[in-house]
C-alpha cells in the first residue's frame, strides 16, 4: 500500500534550525561511575597522580642499583644483611631503586650475595606513572568510555561530571519493537530514558501521555502520518507547537518536529527505518546541543559504487566497510537486514544528486 503523505515537506535543514533555536547546553551533574558511561563529560576532575609512590612492577628483591655494580655469578657481591623482598603491588622500600628477580640473589645461611647488576627503575612502577597528577579523567565534550572510567577508578574517584539528557519517548499502540530500539541506542549514548506508552491511538490518549515537564527532549513513536488511525502529531498540537508535519527526507518523511514550551519534541514514524533515519538526521543534533558534545567524528573513504539521489529530497545512506571502502547497503528505503549490516551513514542534501563511485564521503559511524 502506497504511504500518505503530509500535503508539504519541510527541508531538513529548515526542521533542524527550528528544533535547535534556542537549545541550550544542559547543567552537569555528577554520576556515580557506572551511570556515567557514555554520558558527555563536563568539567571531569583533576585526578590525583597513580600510583601515589614508587612500587614494585614484580616479584622479587628490593635493592640499590648503584650498590650492584660490578655484580655478577663470576663475581657476587657480597651482602651484610638480607636485602627485603616485595611482591608485586608493594610500596617500594626506601632507598630502594629497583627489583631484581628470586635468583639473581643467592642465600645460603648467614651469607647473602647478589649474582647480577640492577638498573635504576628496573621492576618498578614509577610515583604517577600510569596517571599523571591532575590529569582530567575524561575529555570534555566527549563521551565517557570504559578507558575513562578506568582511570576515575584507579584514581580513587567515584563520580564524574557530566552531561546527561532526559528523554522521554512515547509508545503510540502498534511501534513497540521501534520504541526499543529507540531506547537501546539512546541509553548506549548516555541518555536518561523513560519510556511510556499511550493508552490508545486517539489523540486523547497519546496527548495525556506527552508529559514534557520532566526530560529535556521528548519524541513520539508511531502514529505521525496522516492515516485514519494516525494522531500523534494531532496530540502534540494540543499539547505544545508543531512546527513542521512532513520532512523532505528519506526514509522519514512522516515525521514531525515541534515543541512544548521550551522542551523539543520529534514525531517519529513506527516504521523502524524511518524512525531510525529521524533519530540520526534530527534527534542526534539535538542531543548533540543539549550535551554540549563536540563534533561527531566521520570517516572518509570511498564509495565503492555511485549512490543516486532525487533532488530536493534529502536522504540517509546506510554503508558497510569493505576493502577500505564505503560500499552502500541501502538509500531512502533501508531493509531491516541493511540497518543490522550497517557501520555508518551518509546524509546526502536535498540539492545533490549523489556521489560517483570513487568519490571519498565523511560517513558518521552508526556505533562510536
Amino acid at each position: 500500500m502506497t504511504q500518505r503523505l503530509p500535503p508539504s515537506l519541510t527541508p531538513l535543514d529548515t526542521a533542524l534550525a527550528a528544533q535547535l533555536r534556542g537549545v541550550d547546553p544542559i547543567a552537569p551533574v555528577g554520576l556515580p561511575l557506572p551511570e556515567a558511561a557514555g554520558c558527555i563529560a563536563a568539567g571531569t576532575p583533576r585526578l590525583a597522580g597513580h600510583p601515589p609512590r614508587d612500587i614494585a612492577a614484580a616479584d622479587g628483591w628490593a635493592l640499590r642499583a648503584n650498590d650492584l655494580v660490578g655484580a655478577s655469578s663470576y663475581s657476587p657481591l657480597p651482602l651484610t644483611r638480607l636485602p627485603a623482598w616485595v611482591d608485586a603491588g608493594d610500596a617500594m622500600p626506601d632507598g630502594c631503586d629497583c627489583v631484581l628477580d628470586a635468583d639473581a640473589v643467592e642465600v645460603s645461611g648467614p651469607l647473602t650475595q647478589v649474582l647480577a647488576e640492577g638498573v635504576p627503575g628496573q621492576g618498578v612502577r614509577r610515583a604517577g606513572s600510569d596517571i599523571a597528577e591532575h590529569t582530567l579523567a575524561a575529555a570534555e565534550g566527549y563521551p565517557i568510555g570504559a578507558a575513562a572510567l578506568l582511570l576515575a577508578r584507579v584514581a580513587g574517584a567515584d563520580k564524574l561530571s557530566v552531561r546527561r539528557p532526559r528523554l522521554r519517548i512515547v509508545n503510540v499502540p502498534g511501534a513497540t519493537a521501534t520504541v526499543q530500539m529507540v531506547a537501546e541506542i539512546a541509553r548506549a549514548a548516555g541518555l536518561d530514558v523513560s519510556a511510556h506508552e499511550a493508552g490508545a491511538r486517539d489523540a486523547t490518549s497519546i496527548a495525556e501521555s506527552i508529559d514534557a515537564s520532566a526530560c529535556d527532549l521528548l519524541l513520539t513513536i508511531g502514529g505521525s502520518g496522516v492515516g485514519r488511525q494516525d494522531a500523534a502529531v494531532l496530540a502534540l498540537a494540543q499539547r505544545g507547537n508543531v512546527f513542521a508535519h512532513g520532512l523532505a527526507l528519506l526514509p522519514g518523511r512522516t515525521a514531525a518536529v515541534g515543541r512544548i514550551g521550551q522542551v523539543p519534541v520529534i514525531a517519529l514514524p513506527g516504521s523502524p527505518d524511518h524512525a531510525l533515519a529521524v533519530w540520526l538526521a534530527l534527534a542526534l543534533p539535538l542531543i548533540d546541543r543539549l550535551s554540549a558534545r563536540r563534533p561527531r567524528r566521520q570517516v572518509a573513504l570511498p564509495l565503492a559504487r555511485k549512490i543516486a539521489s532525487n533532488v530536493g529530497i534529502a536522504e540517509i545512506a546506510v554503508l558497510v566497510e569493505e576493502h577500505h571502502a564505503w560500499l552502500p547497503l541501502a538509500v531512502g528505503e533501508w531493509p531491516l537486514q541493511a540497518i543490522a549490516r550497517a557501520d555508518a551513514w551518509l546524509l546526502i542534501p536535498g540539492g545533490s544528486e549523489g556521489f560517483a563511485a570513487g568519490t571519498p564521503v565523511d560517513a558518521y559511524l552508526m556505533r562510536e
